[in-house]
């Protein structure tokens, strides 16, 4: 017990994941989920599948959320670093179109609970980054949806990017602070901003 810190994050429905990491000359060990860690903290969700994916630098996946079907989400990324954000669509929501945003890290080991209602996305900022999370729903295909990563009503701030909004969420002119073009998706580049989007 008490090998996992968990923390309230600003809008309810957040919570940041510290796991105690044991480490030695010979490397280390921590627990990334404890069911009985977080039915003290008031979380009790249950996941039914896991997901790991791979991206390059400068890539940007989401902002997506399932409609009928919403997931609850635990990332983290075992591999190099991204920034994940959440921005909250539950209608009844003192903090409906906020949004917040967590680096996390191979280093850090930190993780981010996303609740239900949520749009989740995240920005690939190292060469190469592998991330994992859990679910508490089963992918739905054709239960997508998704919101603009760059709608200046939300006005997520992405580190590390530079570029002007030409009115729409395609690629544009948007580039790392290193000169990394942002790489997004067809469909990533389709999303409707907040005030037309899918609310929960």
């Amino acid at each position: 017990m008490g090998q996992i810190k968990v923390t309230k994050c600003p809008i309810e429905g957040l919570y940041i994941i510290e796991p105690a990491v044991h480490g030695d000359n010979r490397g280390y060990f921590m627990e990334t989920y404890n069911q009985n860690d977080m039915h003290e903290a008031g979380l009790d969700m249950v996941f039914v599948q896991d997901n790991q994916s791979m991206s390059t630098k400068g890539v940007l996946r989401g902002l997506h959320f399932q409609k009928q079907y919403p997931q609850g989400k635990l990332v983290r990324a075992i591999k190099g670093r991204v920034f994940d954000v959440a921005v909250d669509l539950r209608s009844g929501s003192e903090t409906y179109g906020k949004w917040y945003g967590v680096e996390l890290t191979e280093e850090n080991k930190k993780q981010f609970y996303i609740s239900e209602g949520f749009a989740h996305g995240f920005l690939v900022l190292s060469d190469e980054a592998e991330f994992c999370y859990k679910v508490t729903d089963f992918y739905h295909p054709g239960d997508e949806g998704g919101l603009a990563w760059n709608d200046p009503e939300i006005g997520i701030e992405w580190p590390e990017l530079e570029g002007d909004y030409d009115g729409t969420c395609e690629v544009g002119n948007y580039h790392l602070k290193d000169g990394t073009k942002l790489n997004l998706s067809d469909k990533d580049q389709k999303w409707l901003g907040l005030k037309d989007t899918f609310k929960f």
